[in-house]
């Protein structure tokens, strides 16, 4: 897999986690837990992105 397919996986899953965390918030009994891990994990998806764009 070439980087620049590999960033593209990690985007896509930035932007699913993104579209998941929005609808959690907009359920009335959202659970801010299980936002705030997904927000964790979508940081560290960002910074993955980052790394490896700084590469190429």
């Amino acid at each position: 897999m070439s980087a620049s397919s590999h960033i593209s996986q990690l985007r896509q899953k930035h932007q699913a986690l993104s579209d998941k965390i929005v609808d959690e918030q907009q359920r009335p009994s959202s659970d801010d837990l299980q936002i705030t891990a997904m927000k964790r994990q979508k940081l560290l998806l960002k910074e993955e992105i980052t790394r490896l764009a700084a590469r190429q």
